[in-house]
């Protein structure tokens, strides 16, 4: 709520969510659960896109993994997947959103085709992160467990 008790007004971002375990270390053997910021699975929206980059880094908003506050970071894109767009209403969110300097989010056509266009982005990341390591058995990471690395003409 504002200083006069309205409710702000509804805006559409990018929602997406954390990957449940990310390899990382040397060539990648190692996972982690989701990221330093966010539990795996968590729900988080995109309030800013760096598409200078190639799209790898966003800034998102969501719900820190150890005190529930809402927080504004920037992480990068491959540690997330199911990027949809959203109308979102909740008040926190809104709010953390202004106070990111991102107060209008994207229109509607825009959050759906900046959704697509992420989502493949991360996808190709993942797919970099360790392309000649082979994965452990019954590897635990994103890739694996949605089918990512056989869809890429990888060996699981």
């Amino acid at each position: 709520m504002d200083e006069s008790g309205a409710l702000p007004e509804p805006v559409w971002l990018v929602a997406a969510n954390v990957v449940a375990w990310r390899r990382c270390g040397a060539g990648g053997r190692e996972l982690r659960p989701g990221t330093k910021s966010f539990k795996g699975g968590a729900k988080v929206y995109v309030a800013r896109v760096y598409w200078g980059p190639g799209g790898d880094r966003v800034t998102v908003i969501g719900r820190a993994r150890h005190t529930s506050r809402w927080i504004a970071i920037d992480t990068a894109t491959r540690h997330l997947y199911g990027f949809r767009p959203k109308l979102v209403h909740t008040p926190r969110a809104l709010e953390r959103l202004t106070e990111a300097g991102h107060p209008h989010g994207f229109g509607a056509e825009f959050a759906a085709t900046a959704s697509a266009t992420l989502e493949e982005y991360a996808r190709q990341y993942r797919a970099e992160i360790a392309p000649f390591s082979p994965h452990p058995d019954r590897c635990l990471c994103h890739a694996c467990l949605t089918g990512e690395s056989a869809e890429a003409g990888q060996v699981a």
